[in-house]
This record gives structure tokens, C-alpha cells and sequence, in this order.
């Protein structure tokens, strides 16, 4: 090791002490803080220098120019070798051909990971040990090294034979002799978390797109689905326009339902618990799979008698069918066979698979079993870890099994997946309480059992709405059945005429420009402290909703919204307000 033929000057045993503790104070700065976020990857950085510079200094210290300075000519004491084997810092030297002439066994240790008995680094070529890909980037950025007198540099690159083996080539300084010493730093972890949270920010962006263009849809549907209703107050069955019109309306709440989807996808979505009927959900969820699963999938549905009811908000159904299916269809690359079923199901003990227990009990069960890839065990016991896939970089989030796994335990459900290994399918079964049909028909269909209510009314509402078509619509549809309107087009109207008018209900759009409909609120409710409030809106945001959840008697009106389901809305909210007084 000509490197270290002679004791460097003043290296003393404190000195020594203190660079092996440089470098162990770095490599926790690197295990802590590439751990949690890139944000703090300056520090982690910044610790990894002190003991990767303490270490170059020390090569530096035992170069052959400082050996000829001090005219030593002893061999290399045993402890300087045994330090530099043993230092945790993966570090070498190469030649000008950048071949490597020396290197440690922390550098050994990392390339015999990826490439297990494949040879010492000794004597190979630095290039061959990275990955083809990153070769002439790293002969570049070496020549350049070279060639600018030695100033520090870094480049990112992957290991030969693994590619998602990552490592920083930090090149410190050039020997008399041409050659370079360098440290190779494992930052496979902290790229990791980058890419991660760089993809969650991406999907966090077009969440905020799609939940942006959700609200402005629902703010259409709501006038189209009401103004439909207006006209079919004139047109009853029979009339000649009245099929025209009902045609209109079941497009735009077919509309809705496909908005509601692009609210889930955000998780800006209404969360409404009331039962539901699997087959009819799944049902309608038919043809929008279809299409997501494309020619090459044959999608089979099978359904289970005397299944009952679920109560589960529909949006979150609809996203955790979808994403299930889409999961399948990614599993099978030459297409296949997916199957969704549903059954009954009576859980006399507790059934417990992969860290998951289902307790005993009467349930609803959608299965959903595809013919692709499987899943090994390894990769059972992670299956529904935020961020965890096995698909290739680029091609998954790992957010799509995460995300079901959260719904259906929001609903008190449970979820269990089954797979017998490579090339053998999956299946994913989720358990959702049994709700008896006859506990509550009304709540499986309301508008229906809603539409036998009576509606009609008295009493004056101030109505807040900034989209005209939303306002005009409310205001014709109130009055229509009993009740004096005061209107108001924004927020900065409302808070004007509130103190001068009189009023019994408040209904205020909750996402308006300047002044939004909390604000409304906290002023109506400053000098009328039990007035009833109806917010409506296309989303709400969570901030908006946990300032409204202070106040009593609030209720809420998801857009769009029909004529009917208004009425019957104002209704309850007041006839609520006159039993509580």
C-alpha cells in the first residue's frame, strides 16, 4: 500500500480517536436524516462531509509527498491499515486510468451486495463497477476533476448489476502521482424518499386539479339537474317534452356520479355514510371498469343472494372497486381472467391473515380475484404500506392499495388478500358490516322516498351563493314552495344586509371568493347564536369544515343537488330548529 507506507506527521492516538468518531457521528446523521425527508438532506450532507473530509485529510496525511517531507522511511504501522480497513466510509483510490489501486473494506462490502463474489474492486476499472448507463457521465466528470487541479466534487450514480443501488462519488484530491482519492457514499434511501415524496407532491397536485374541476362541475349539474326540475313542474308525464327533459336529467346525474368519482380521486369528496345495495353499486361501477380494464381483461361478475345492505359512502366504494381493479389488471401484462363477486358471509371466530383479524360477526363480502402475477409472501406482509410497489419506477405510485386499505377501515371494515405465490393470481376480499334491507329502505334510495314528503313550507331563508345559475335556480325553487328568498351573490353582499334583514335559515355556499361561507356564518351566529344554517358545496375543504364544526344546528347539501332534495333539506332544518326551541 504505497498510500500508507510511513506514519503520517503529527497523527497522534487522540487524533485517531477523534476521526473514527467523525465518522460514526456521520454515518447516524446519514442513517437518521435519510430516513425522513429530502428537506433535511442539506444536514444529512453536511455530516457526511466532516468524516468523509476527515478521511481524505488522513490519505492525505500518509500521501508519499508527505512521507518524503518527513524523510520517514518505516513501514505503515499496524494500527493506520487496521483504521483504514475498518472505517465505515467506503473509500479508494485510483489511478489516472482510473483504475482502482487501494480501497477498504467498507467499499468492498458495497459492491460485493450487488454483485456477490464477483471480485475484489481491486485492480478493476471504477467505470465497470457502475452501471453502463452512468459510465461516460462518471469518466467525464473525473477527467474534468482532474484536469480543474483537484476542487471537491460530487456525481449520483447506480451500481453495476442493481440499479436502484445508488451512491454519491465524492472526489476529494489528486495524489503527485495523478491518482484520485475518493468516498463512495450509499444514498440508495435518501433518493428513495425523494422520488417518493416528489410522486406524492405530483399526485397531491392533480388531486387539487381534478377536486378544482369537480367543484365547477357540480356548480353545472346543480343548475342543470335543477332547472330540469322546474320544467318537469310543468311538464308532467304525458306531456310531450317531458321524456326530453327526463333524458336531460339522467345525464347530468350520471355527470354527477362520474364527478364523484374525480372527488374521491382527491379526497375532496363528501363523505355521506347511508346503506347501500352492493349489486346496484357494482352495477353501475360495470361499465366505467370495463373500460378501465380494456379488451385484453375479461371481467366477470358474480353475485351472492340475501347479501342485505352496507353502509359506506358511495364515492369511497366506487374508489376502492376501482382501484382493486385496476391493481388486477396491472398484475395481468398479457390480460386475463377478474372476477368481482359478492356474498354473504357469518364470522363465527375471529379469522386473522397478515397482522389483519376479522372479528366475528354478520358480513357483506366483495372478493376480487384476478389470474396475473401473484404476490410472493415477502411481499404479503407490505402490501398495503404507503408508497410499497412492485411495479417498475414510473409505472406505480403505491398509493392505490394503501388508499383501500384506509377506506374500508374508515367504515369499520376489513380488508384480507390471498395469494398463492408467482404466476398464480390474487385476491382481495373486504368485509363491510350486514345491514338488515328492512332496517332502513329509505336510506338506500332517498330521493325516491323523499319525493312522497311533503315539502311545502313558510318562513324566510337567506340564501348566499356566488354562481348565478346555483342562485337563481334555489331561489325559484324555495319560493316555489312557500318560502320568502333573500339573496345574496357573495359573501361581501351577505355580510352587508345580514344585520338589516330578518331571516330563519341561512344557506351559504361554502367556497367563495374573499369571503367564504364560514365567515358568513360566524357573523349570522354573532347576534343570532341558534339560527339553523344549511352550507353547500361542490368540496369542502377540511379547514372550512373544522371552523363550521363548532356550531351547532349546521347542516350540509352536497352539490349537485336536486329541486326535491332542497326542499326537503330546508324542511328539516326547520322544523329541527322550531322542536329545539
Amino acid at each position: 500500500m504505497p498510500a500508507l507506507a510511513a506514519k503520517p506527521r503529527g497523527v497522534t492516538l487522540t487524533g485517531l480517536l477523534a476521526l473514527a468518531v467523525l465518522v460514526l457521528v456521520g454515518l447516524a446523521a446519514i442513517l437518521f436524516w435519510g430516513g425522513v425527508t429530502p428537506l433535511v438532506a442539506v444536514p444529512a450532507w453536511i455530516a457526511v462531509a466532516a468524516p468523509a473530509a476527515a478521511m481524505l485529510g488522513w490519505l492525505k496525511c500518509a500521501s508519499p509527498r508527505d512521507r518524503s517531507e518527513t524523510g520517514a522511511t518505516d513501514g505503515t504501522p499496524p494500527g493506520y491499515k487496521q483504521l483504514f480497513e475498518q472505517v465505515p466510509v467506503a473509500t479508494a483510490q485510483i489511478d489516472n486510468e482510473f483504475n482502482v489501486v487501494i480501497c477498504n473494506n467498507a467499499l468492498r462490502r458495497m459492491f460485493d451486495d450487488v454483485a456477490p463474489g464477483d471480485g475484489v474492486p481491486e485492480g478493476r476499472r471504477l467505470l465497470e463497477l457502475v452501471a453502463e448507463e452512468d459510465r461516460d457521465a462518471l469518466s467525464e466528470h473525473l477527467a474534468n476533476f482532474a484536469a480543474e487541479g483537484g476542487e471537491e466534487s460530487s456525481l449520483v450514480v447506480s451500481l453495476a448489476n442493481d440499479a436502484d443501488h445508488v451512491v454519491s462519488i465524492n472526489c476529494g484530491r489528486i495524489a503527485e502521482d495523478g491518482s484520485i482519492i475518493l468516498t463512495l457514499i450509499d444514498t440508495t434511501r435518501l433518493t428513495m424518499v425523494e422520488q417518493q415524496v416528489a410522486q406524492s407532491q405530483k399526485m397531491q397536485a392533480v388531486g387539487q386539479l381534478a377536486g378544482g374541476i369537480a367543484h365547477d362541475f357540480n356548480n353545472l349539474l346543480t343548475a342543470m339537474i335543477g332547472f330540469c326540475d322546474l320544467l318537469l313542474q310543468r311538464h308532467r308525464a304525458g306531456d310531450q317534452s317531458f321524456a326530453d327533459i327526463m333524458q336531460i336529467k339522467q345525464s347530468a346525474n350520471r355527470a354527477a356520479r362520474l364527478v364523484r368519482q374525480l372527488l374521491a380521486f382527491s379526497r375532496q369528496q363528501i363523505l355521506e355514510p347511508r346503506l347501500l345495495s352492493v349489486t346496484d353499486v357494482l352495477a353501475e361501477l360495470s361499465n366505467l371498469l370495463r373500460r378501465l380494464l380494456g379488451e385484453r381483461v375479461e371481467m366477470k361478475m358474480v353475485h351472492g343472494r340475501d347479501l342485505g345492505l352496507i353502509k359506506v359512502d358511495q364515492g369511497q366504494l366506487d374508489q376502492v372497486v376501482i382501484n382493486l381493479a385496476v391493481n388486477a389488471r396491472d398484475a395481468m401484462t398479457k390480460g386475463g381472467d377478474l372476477t368481482i363477486s359478492t356474498d354473504r358471509r357469518l364470522v363465527k371466530a375471529p379469522i386473522r391473515a397478515h397482522g389483519e383479524e376479522v372479528a366475528p360477526g354478520d358480513y357483506v363480502t366483495i372478493s376480487v380475484r384476478d389470474s396475473g402475477a401473484g404476490i410472493s409472501a415477502e411481499n404479503l406482509e407490505r402490501i398495503f404500506d404507503p408508497f410499497f410497489t412492485t411495479k417498475e419506477v414510473g409505472a406505480g405510485t403505491g398509493l392505490g392499495l394503501s388508499t383501500v386499505y384506509g377506506i374500508v377501515k374508515q367504515t369499520g371494515g376489513f380488508v384480507l388478500v390471498e395469494s398463492d405465490g408467482n404466476e398464480k393470481g390474487a385476491c382481495f376480499t373486504i368485509f363491510f358490516k350486514r345491514f338488515e334491507s328492512q332496517q332502513d329502505d329509505a336510506a338506500v334510495d332517498p330521493e325516491s322516498a323523499d319525493a312522497r314528503r311533503d315539502v311545502t313550507g313558510g318562513g324566510t331563508v337567506f340564501l348566499v351563493e356566488d354562481e348565478d345559475p346555483v342562485r337563481l335556480f334555489s331561489a325559484r325553487a324555495l319560493r316555489s314552495k312557500g318560502y320568502k328568498v333573500i339573496e345574496a351573490r357573495n359573501g361581501e353582499a351577505a355580510l352587508e344586509l345580514i344585520d338589516s334583514e330578518s331571516f330563519d335559515l341561512l344557506i351559504t355556499d361554502m367556497v367563495m371568493p374573499k369571503i367564504d361561507g364560514a365567515t358568513v356564518i360566524r357573523e349570522a351566529r354573532r347576534t343570532r347564536h341558534d339560527i339553523p344554517v344549511i352550507c353547500i358545496s361542490g368540496y369542502a375543504e377540511e379547514s372550512v369544515l373544522q371552523e363550521v364544526e363548532a356550531f351547532e344546528n349546521v347542516y350540509f347539501l352536497p352539490k349537485p343537488f336536486s329541486l326535491q332534495q332542497l326542499a326537503v333539506k330546508v324542511k328539516e332544518a326547520l322544523e329541527t330548529d322550531k322542536v329545539a326551541g
